[in-house]
């Protein structure tokens, strides 16, 4: 296991200095000021059609302060960080001179992310031998795929969070994310295929799933959708496979148990506290702490440890997710749910690794008690209204289920409903559970997660399709 950091001197000047410059910051006072600092390392690699076309490395370094004042935030940043610029900024957003008290090391946090290949000590051609692998396989399929498309990223992102409440929280995070799309054609037409991998930790990912699996799954899916039927349209019972990830629960039920769209009341669940909003059969779980999850940190972006949370057990609404600013109003302590993109954004509350937890159910005894219906086993994208909980998702492979028996293949569908009403109709939750790794976009920045669910049954959904008269 390596811990490995980004050399620089900037965050010791911050750990030597904090105190100046937050004492600077609360100079006009307020209830809490904050300094953030961050250095990131990345790489991303695109392969198409056997050739590598594109390459990007870079490296960013920057500090964003902050300031909450009478319930507002004050914030700033700089590409600069020296002290005397810091201290020019801290000015500014207090908006005044002098010097205001500030705690001092009271908590220290210190957290890595333990890797056995780590990218960074990995040169261009290791992950272009990567990508090439991919290729191939998903070539050896023959002359009906056209197209193949596999991108490779990694990231390390060091952070330090000193606050005016005498807290210090280091963490050093590694990611890892691959992706695999195809394109099929049978002469007529073209489907997609694509499937992805990533988590928390270094190239050791592929020792577990190689890259050659990733493009497998990814060449199937687009022939599969080849010899697929247009999807019906109608209302049908619909049993969701684990392999289908947490998209419908990120998106559809996710985002409305975040505190910041809860207090503007743009949540269905504002105000739900204690009351039954899904079957009783439906624990919905937010975990920062899974190890090796693409959601999961030591501490978030304001230094606050990663959390389990429970946000619905056995159908009743039990808490939200929480960010400093958020949990200030209403006297509650932050969840650890604060992130930011980057040093030049400020923390919003969001998701981690977000799923619905295991059942009893066994996934085959689901399917055989469903007489007929929808079989899910990829989501794709889909968009969602957080004041409603209305949804519209892509299948990306799906079958229908007669007699018990998934039969064939369906292409063109969508799922149309509601959240809350989706969580209401679950009637059967399967004893596994299925990870899918994605980028959550909100308010104009987007962050690494995971979304899991079970095998679930919904007794009923809309299913857009082709009307058969």
């Amino acid at each position: 296991m390596m811990k490995a950091s980004i050399d620089n001197d900037i965050k010791e000047m911050l750990k030597d200095k904090a105190g100046y410059i937050l004492s600077n910051l609360m100079s006009g006072g307020g209830e809490y000021g904050e300094i953030f600092y961050e250095k990131s390392k990345s790489s991303r690699m695109h392969l198409e059609n056997g050739k590598i076309d594109k390459v990007s490395f870079g490296i960013d370094e920057g500090v964003g302060l902050r300031l909450i004042k009478d319930g507002r935030t004050y914030y700033g940043y700089t590409t600069r960080p020296t002290y005397e610029e810091l201290l020019e900024l801290a000015k500014a957003l207090a908006r005044s001179e002098g010097h205001g008290a500030v705690a001092i090391g009271k908590r220290h946090l210190e957290g890595w992310t333990p890797v056995i290949i780590d990218p960074d000590s990995q040169d261009l051609h290791y992950r272009a031998q990567l990508l090439k692998r991919a290729e191939e396989k998903a070539r050896s399929y023959g002359d009906r795929i056209k197209q193949v498309m596999s991108v490779l990223m990694d990231k390390t992102r060091e952070i330090l969070v000193i606050n005016s409440l005498g807290e210090t929280a280091e963490d050093i995070q590694k990611r890892v994310v691959f992706f695999v799309e195809v394109v099929a054609t049978n002469g007529e037409e073209l489907q997609r295929g694509y499937e992805s991998l990533g988590g928390r930790k270094g190239f050791e990912i592929f020792e577990d799933t190689p890259p050659e699996t990733v493009a497998q799954r990814a060449a199937e899916r687009a022939l599969l959708m080849l010899e697929a039927k247009p999807a019906p349209a109608g209302s049908f019972p619909v049993v969701m496979s684990a392999q289908a990830g947490g998209t419908m629960i990120h998106e559809a039920v996710g985002h409305g148990l975040e505190a910041d769209l809860v207090q503007q009341g743009l949540s269905v669940y504002a105000g739900k506290l204690e009351q039954k909003v899904a079957s009783e059969l439906v624990s919905v779980v937010d975990d920062a702490t899974l190890p090796t999850h693409n959601g999961s940190f030591t501490v978030d972006d304001e230094g606050v440890p990663a959390q389990r949370k429970v946000l619905i057990k056995d159908g009743y609404l039990v808490g939200y997710m929480y960010d400093r600013l958020r949990a200030m109003r209403e006297g509650k302590s932050s969840t650890g749910n604060g992130r930011r993109q980057s040093y030049a954004h400020i923390p919003i509350v969001r998701m981690t690794n977000t799923f619905i937890d295991k059942g009893r159910d066994n996934p085959q005894d689901i399917l055989k008690d469903t007489r007929s219906g929808v079989y899910v086993v990829k989501m794709g994208g889909g968009e969602v209204n957080t004041v409603t909980g209305d949804f519209v998702f892509e299948i990306m492979e799906g079958y229908m289920i007669e007699n018990g028996e998934i039969t064939y293949p369906i292409r063109g569908a969508t799922l149309i409903g509601n959240g809350p009403r989706a969580l209401q109709d679950i009637d059967a939750v399967g004893n596994d559970l299925g990870w899918a790794i994605g980028t959550c976009g909100k308010d104009g920045q987007g962050v690494p997660v995971t979304d899991a669910q079970p095998t679930v049954r919904i007794r009923k959904m809309t299913l857009g399709g082709i009307k058969h008269n």
